[in-house]
């Protein structure tokens, strides 16, 4: 009985040692998701959302951001087109270069006509946020 209650007492203060460290994310994880997140920002038909994820050093003019926009929405009725759209988007892997501030996402396009396409998403990170490049 003795040794049932210390092996209790011992998983006890592991598992509140273990909750209490903040694990770092890893990075290659953080690629993924984040160039996912853009992707079915599409599917939702939030164009806006998918265009500020893109990198841009400078400041563009409304406009521009507005033809970005319509772009984007171009790119899902081509897909509507040659594949019944665009249904959901899996991770297949990532890659990161943290001293670099790179990244590579995988991800797999699934269609709605039951086709697949695999894409590698370039991705940098600036100012502790993944954009896409």
């Amino acid at each position: 009985m003795r040794h049932l209650l210390y092996i209790v007492l011992a998983l006890t203060l592991f598992s509140f040692a273990s909750c209490g460290k903040g694990e770092e994310p890893n990075p290659e994880e953080l690629v993924a998701k984040t160039a996912k997140t853009y992707y079915d920002y599409l599917i939702q038909g939030k164009y806006d959302a998918y265009v500020d994820g893109f990198y841009r050093p400078d400041s563009i003019p409304g406009s521009y951001r507005e033809q970005l926009i319509v772009s984007a929405k171009q790119y899902v009725w081509q897909m509507k087109d040659d594949h019944k759209g665009l249904d959901s988007v899996t991770i297949a892997g990532a890659k990161a270069d943290t001293a670099k501030h790179v990244g590579h996402a995988f991800l797999v396009l699934c269609f709605k006509d039951s086709t697949r396409e695999e894409i590698v998403v370039p991705m940098t990170l600036k100012k502790g946020n993944w954009m896409m490049r």
